[in-house]
């Protein structure tokens, strides 16, 4: 795998969520740079053999906005 996207929301409570597409990886953190921390981590959890490992990690911003008319 030379691709692993993960999708980036703020969390209504605080910080941030990110969700991996394709496979069963979660985590969470306070800051931006806790979250990528925390997504380093579940990564090299999640694959026991570093070779299967993804090379990157894409983070896609996922942002819902909502107004009145």
């Amino acid at each position: 795998m030379d691709e692993l996207i993960f999708l980036v929301e703020e969390d209504p409570e605080s910080g941030y969520t990110a969700q991996a597409m394709g496979e069963n990886i979660f985590t969470q953190g306070e800051t931006m740079a806790e979250l990528k921390d925390m997504i380093r981590d579940a990564v090299e959890c999640h694959y026991d053999n570093p070779a299967d490992r993804p090379r990157l990690v894409r983070l896609h911003f996922v942002k819902d906005e909502v107004f009145a008319l």
